[in-house]
This record gives structure tokens, sequence and C-alpha cells, in this order.
């Protein structure tokens, strides 16, 4: 009998851990912009590391990567399937949180190392990373906002609120 109220107390706090994930801190529609704005980007880099080796293989082995082919194809995988997640709003905190590290890392590689380049510098980084650094923010946002009310985790968060609550 108490290992049955031990298991249904533990299903009770994942139930509510996954509530928390997925529920919309920020119940605004207008969410919904900010995830179309990180989705398509993200969506749209992934799909281009496949069909255009210049924006994959060729520019990872460009910036000394090893085994561009592999990483190329691994963040493109990540960039579309989190970059998809993120359009739709399913998961969308989880979903942004390896596209957090896919987009630190390219600033890291792509964007700091131009301060030590002749004729670049400080003002050329900020004018070169405002793309990345608009990714950046934008995913913090999500992280802690959520996907909105516009968003399959709300529709999710709203039934599992429901089904708490008929308990």
């Amino acid at each position: 009998m108490l290992l049955l109220c031990a298991a249904s107390m533990e299903h009770e706090t994942d139930r509510s851990l996954w509530s928390r994930v997925i529920r919309p801190a920020w119940r605004s529609q207008t969410v919904f912009l900010i995830r179309l704005a990180v989705g398509l980007i993200f969506f749209t880099q992934g799909v281009l590391k496949y069909i255009d080796p210049n924006m994959g293989v060729n520019r990872f082995a460009k910036i000394g990567f090893p085994h561009p082919s592999f990483t190329a194809h691994f963040v493109g995988a990540f960039e579309t399937v989190c970059g998809f997640l993120v359009l739709i709003g399913l998961v969308t905190r989880i979903a942004a949180i390896p596209l957090l590290i896919v987009i630190c890392t390219a600033i890291a590689t792509t964007k700091v190392p131009e301060l030590a380049r002749p004729n670049q510098g400080f003002w050329f980084m900020v004018s070169d990373a405002r793309t990345d650094f608009s990714m950046l923010m934008s995913l913090l946002f999500l992280i802690v906002a959520g996907a909105g009310s516009w968003s399959v985790d709300a529709h999710l968060g709203s039934s599992i609120s429901a089904e708490e609550k008929n308990r």
C-alpha cells in the first residue's frame, strides 16, 4: 500500500513538473511573433546546412571545426528539429536550450574572433553579431516566458490543468 501511495505521489510530481515546463508563464498571444522569428530562422538555417555546402560543410571547415561534415549535419539537425518545435510552440522551453548552445557557439567561433582581425575590431563585430545577439536574447525570453497562448504548449497545459482539476 505504501509503495502504491509513493508511486502515485511520484506520478503527481512528474505531471506537475511537466505542466510547469510547458505551461506558458506569459500568456500573451504576441509571443507567437518571437517564436515565428526564432523558429523560422533556425529551421531554415538548419535545412540550408544540408542543401548548401557553403552554408554547411564548407562553412564549418573554414571555421576550423573537426569533422566538418558531421558537425554541420549534427548542428543542422538540431536547428531544423528545435526550430520547428519553437515555431509550433511544442516543448518550447526545452527546444530553446540546444538552440541557445548553438547560437553561443556561433558567437564564440565566428564573431569573437573578429575582435582580433585587422580592419575589423569591436564595432565591426557588434554590427556583424546583431542577428546572433537578437536570437540569443529571443531564446532567453522564450525559456523564461514559454511559448505564449498561441502554442501547442498552451493547449497541452490547459489540458493538463483540466485533468488536475478533475481529480
